[in-house]
């Protein structure tokens, strides 16, 4: 049982509490802290009850609207009419300027990979803001990227290791070529004002001496690409430099040049204990001191965060570089409600605890002197699964509010909006426009998007199967649509379009084949899931020049809002039995994989083996996607509730043998009454009334059953 402490007419978990007054708060007392939050609870929170009773009113009528025309042929203008007559699809505001200010070039002007990551874990928060660095020989060697190569043995794979020195170097080629000759063949480098290169005993030169950017100390040559750095690392001393005719012994990029600390998606917390961790490792981060150890091989690691980089500019000028990724932080979105704080015995809105606490700890990065996350002096926030330009509204509201508490300068907390339900798609200029002093970001997530855009669908009639929604007329529309508003707002030079996450962290040749073509949709971010993954995806920013391509794309004429609005139905299409059997296994399987490690062990975002072995990263938004999408198909009578209890019932004792190495891995087979199990049913069987067929409702009180058993 929680204990509790009064303040201000709130009951505040005291371990909370404790944290809050003792170590996050910094220019603020106690006292005008929580005076200022229960009065913000008082204003804004029936706001937020309201905001989300317009959700669930607007999806009734979209519902009774697909109902009364069951059996007649879909008329795209009706839906268009009908969707402006209840106010779904709102006016698109006149043209406007951003006024957001001090912002930090890692968003503003630079493009480069970003990363997304649990911030209740210690060490994979870390390991994120680590990531600004990685080594290309490493991410080559120690992944599939070498086509037609892996490493032999344990030992070190010399021939394997050619293969990534050489592949490596081809990449030199291609974005900082020499004048002559091949980075393969460089056997000396020297650095002064300018580079140069001897290759095969003749001297050369980069056939673009801009990109030279300087040298360390200790000799390692610094070049630039598209505004980032690489750096060639000469040691003679190491294994691989004693044997290279440079000496270089590594290929270093700067890689996530921003990462996402996440309190939502990827994490699982579910009351006020978890919420404490989540805060703390935030703080830790905004002061500089977090430390994680670990053992690994035999021996106590402890893990802080990297120090800047300094190196000498060919005009001799020092220069200090970060050696850190630029931390934003997700907070929850407006749905879910906490028991950290209670207000009249209630609990609250999560969202706007995470508001007022994580602003209120990123406060000791504005007021620490040297190293910083946030050289221009602001506290980045990302806000997800916002419906619609009000709730982006109520969004700036509530950090308005928050900053008013705290005494912060007005707009000194930037927003990301995520462009993930389809709500906010449709009107995406309009929630810019709402938060216009302050955004900073727009991303489109499109796994949360399909969830919502099948939930938002569920009466219309059966939609595709999952591997189809990507060819979806509304998908290509959706990734065009981001960009066109991000740009006709004004975002470039100022803030970030971004694209969606890399889901098969194992698949990393893959990765550079296809992920390419999110700069070349004039992203300039996108997500990935791993520190390699991030230096593997840099080598994409080496070779397309985004700010210069988002110029181009300005002119091109924006995709009609009824492309944006096309269903993803099956009209009348027939599947085989074998078919549905095969789509139902699948999703039940990806299914339990999941949420049988969410509700067992707290395990908010992770590998999970498919049903075919292939591990992919699964989180609630691709949960949201297979539950919304077996509810459609028992909805429209594709299977039955029986059909998708017997199939994860089949399916339990395969998960059960992909997790049979995990000692605290609990088996929901052959007994099948695990809290775990019954949830992931719930989450299909109840699937068509959870709201706006989210999964958190059912997996918080799962997992909070689970810790109480």
């Amino acid at each position: 049982m929680t204990d509790y402490v009064l303040r201000h007419g709130l009951s505040v978990a005291a371990p909370l509490a404790k944290l809050v007054e003792e170590q996050v708060l910094l220019g603020v007392s106690a006292d005008t802290f929580w005076t200022g939050y229960a009065k913000l609870l008082a204003d804004l929170a029936p706001v937020n009850a309201a905001l989300l009773a317009k959700r669930e009113s607007l999806q009734a009528q979209i519902d009774a609207w697909h109902d009364a025309r069951k059996g007649r042929t879909f008329n795209a203008s009706d839906y268009e009419a009908f969707l402006r007559e209840i106010g779904y699809v709102q006016d698109t505001p006149p043209a406007f300027e951003l006024g957001t200010t001090n912002v930090d070039p890692e968003i503003a002007t630079l493009a480069g990979p970003q990363l997304v990551v649990p911030v209740m874990n210690a060490r994979f928060a870390l390991n994120a803001a680590n990531a600004r660095w990685g080594s290309f020989y490493d991410a080559l060697y120690g992944t599939d990227a070498v086509k037609g190569s892996a490493p032999a043995g344990k030992g070190f794979d010399a021939a394997h290791g050619a293969k990534v020195i050489a592949q490596a170097r081809a990449h030199l080629d291609a974005v900082t070529p020499l004048r002559s000759g091949s980075w393969a063949d460089v056997t000396a480098l020297s650095a002064g004002e300018t580079l140069t290169v001897e290759v095969g005993g003749s001297l050369t030169e980069l056939a673009d001496q801009a990109q030279f950017a300087g040298a360390t100390d200790s000799g390692h040559i610094m070049l630039r690409v598209n505004g980032l750095l690489i750096e060639i690392v000469i040691d003679a001393a190491s294994s691989i430099g004693k044997n290279d005719p440079a000496h270089i012994a590594d290929i270093r990029f700067e890689s996530a040049l921003t990462a996402i600390q996440d309190c939502e998606d990827s994490v699982a917390a579910v009351d006020a204990e978890d919420k404490c961790v989540v805060y703390a490792n935030w703080l830790g981060l905004m002061r500089g001191d977090l430390a994680e150890s670990f053992e690994k091989g035999g021996k106590v690691h402890t893990r802080t965060l990297n120090p800047d980089v300094r190196y000498t500019s060919p005009t001799g000028e020092v220069i200090t570089h970060p050696g850190r990724a630029l931390l934003l932080v997700r907070n929850v979105g407006h749905l879910m409600t906490t028991d950290a704080v209670l207000m009249d015995g209630a609990e609250t809105p999560e969202g706007m605890l995470d508001a007022a606490i994580t602003v209120a700890a990123a406060m000791h990065d504005l007021a620490k002197a040297g190293t910083k996350n946030s050289r221009a002096g602001s506290i980045y926030v990302v806000k997800p699964k916002m419906h619609g330009p009000k709730e982006v509204a109520f969004t700036d509201t509530i950090y308005g509010r928050v900053e008013q508490i705290l005494g912060l300068e007005k707009n000194t907390v930037k927003i990301g909006v995520m462009d993930e339900e389809r709500r906010t798609s449709v009107n995406l200029l309009a929630c810019i426009h709402a938060v216009k002093d302050r955004c900073v970001f727009i991303n489109t997530g499109f796994l949360d998007r399909t969830g919502d855009e099948i939930h938002t669908s569920m009466h219309a009639g059966t939609v595709v199967p999952k591997g189809e929604m990507q060819s979806s007329a509304w998908f290509s529309s959706y990734e065009d649509n981001n960009v066109d508003a991000g740009l006709a707002a004004g975002l470039s030079g100022k803030g970030q379009i971004g694209k969606g996450m890399w889901a098969k962290p194992d698949e990393m040749a893959e990765m550079l084949e296809v992920k390419i073509a999110h700069p070349n949709a004039g992203a300039n971010t996108a997500w990935v899931p791993s520190p390699t993954a991030a230096t593997l995806h840099a080598t994409h920013y080496h070779q397309v020049n985004v700010a210069a391509l988002q110029e181009t794309l300005k002119t091109r004429t924006p995709a009609p809002l009824g492309d944006l609005l096309t269903l993803p139905l099956m009209d009348g299409r027939n599947l085989s039995s074998e078919a549905i059997q095969r789509e139902l296994d699948n999703s039940c399987q990806s299914i339990l994989g999941y949420v049988v490690r969410w509700v067992d062990q707290g395990i908010g975002c992770s590998k999970v083996p498919d049903i075919n072995d292939v591990f992919l990263m699964e989180d609630r938004a691709t949960l949201r996607i297979s539950s919304q999408y077996l509810a459609n198909w028992m909805m429209q009578g594709l299977c039955s509730e029986g059909d998708i209890i017997a199939s994860f019932r089949r399916m339990a004792p395969k998960v059960d043998a992909q997790n049979a190495g995990d000692a605290a891995y609990t088996p929901m087979a052959p007994s099948f009454d695990g809290i775990a199990f019954k949830t992931a049913c719930d989450l299909v069987l109840k699937g068509a009334s959870q709201p706006s067929g989210y999964t958190e409702p059912l997996l918080h009180a799962a997992r909070r059953a689970a810790k109480n058993a």
